[in-house]
């Protein structure tokens, strides 16, 4: 997902998605406000079926 999309979804959840802050710290935050864990990048295998795990599993390694 670009970063462009990853800030608009930011906006919606109220989330500080200001130029300078990594793709992967606007992306926890986003997951703290959607009730998630903030596990963007940290796992290699997920269970879970959130809108993150394409890019967090595939462009994380």
């Amino acid at each position: 997902m670009k970063i462009q999309e990853i800030r608009e979804i930011a906006r919606r959840w109220d989330v500080n998605a200001r130029i300078g802050r990594s793709k992967q710290d606007i992306i926890r935050d986003i997951q703290i406000q959607e009730g998630y864990s903030p596990c963007f990048r940290t796992k290699e295998e997920c269970e879970s079926d959130c809108l993150w795990k394409s890019d967090c599993l595939t462009n994380g390694k």
